[in-house]
């Protein structure tokens, strides 16, 4: 669980972020991404470095300046600023600013699709691309192999992705790749696909049902969510026969199963008594 220091380091660094890239354009915003998550790799692969830049003993002022001192003339002034923020703040464990880390880089990434106006197309796009990997199951033990190296895995995205979807979207799952939060690769792409329905001030709303709903049935079940939860709420439908009828509806860790075969279940163990 992500501490209160580790939050409050955090918004300082989103804010060192969000006050320097007012005027960006989504481009430049992605490379400013693609920075901040070359200096979470860093971090990741330097345990040792993690450990200083966390070291209470230090003030923040010299964490920051440690940093600053490594990335100087690699990245943009924007990224060293931002990390630099993150390094200054307090972290209860040196795990949280790796954490912190990822997340800025994700954030700028959702902020650059957002001034495209693109932001509902990756949150689609991630989700799809979950359903695909989750129908795969060679595919999906291929990318969840942590035991396999990483350039491996992105280069079998990169091929499967390339010119079908926005470049946030693949570059998302290349995060996704590498276990944001700590998470598999699948998990990692379920929170990425709700980060960015949280960008947009959604809560996402995964439903089962047997067979694809219509569009009037989607528009009536998402406004009956909407209203139940007190914002907008998207829509993540997996059609599976195996359920037989009714819907299933997960938001968070609330269950709503109607379904059929829930019920024949139940029965089944009613019996069994």
């Amino acid at each position: 669980m992500t501490s209160s220091v580790s939050r409050e380091a955090y918004g300082e660094a989103l804010e060192q972020l969000a006050a320097n890239t007012v005027a960006a354009t989504a481009p430049q915003l992605a490379t400013v991404a693609d920075e901040i998550l070359s200096v979470a790799g860093l971090l990741r692969a330097q345990p040792r470095l993690r450990r200083a830049l966390t070291d209470p003993s230090r003030p923040g002022s010299d964490r920051a300046g440690l940093l600053k001192s490594l990335l100087a003339g690699k990245v943009s002034e924007i990224t060293v600023n931002t990390v630099a923020a993150l390094a200054a703040g307090r972290f209860s464990r040196p795990s949280e600013l790796l954490d912190a880390a990822e997340r800025l880089g994700v954030e700028a990434l959702l902020t650059s699709a957002e001034r495209e106006d693109k932001l509902a197309d990756v949150e689609d796009e991630l989700f799809r691309f979950g359903q695909i990997v989750g129908g795969d199951s060679k595919l999906a033990v291929t990318l969840g192999d942590v035991s396999a190296p990483v350039e491996l895995r992105v280069k079998l995205v990169q091929d499967l992705l390339k010119g079908k979807v926005h470049v946030a979207t693949g570059r998302l799952v290349e995060v996704a790749l590498t276990g944001f939060g700590g998470r598999g690769f699948e998990a990692s792409l379920t929170r990425l696909v709700e980060a960015t329905a949280a960008k947009r001030d959604r809560e996402v709303a995964y439903v089962t049902v047997a067979k694809p709903l219509t569009d009037a049935d989607e528009q009536s079940l998402a406004a009956k969510l909407s209203a139940l939860y007190g914002r907008e709420v998207s829509l993540k439908v997996d059609v599976d026969p195996s359920v037989l009828g009714g819907v299933s509806v997960r938001v968070g860790s609330d269950l709503y199963d109607g379904t059929v075969l829930r019920k024949l279940n139940q029965a089944k163990q009613a019996f069994a008594k």
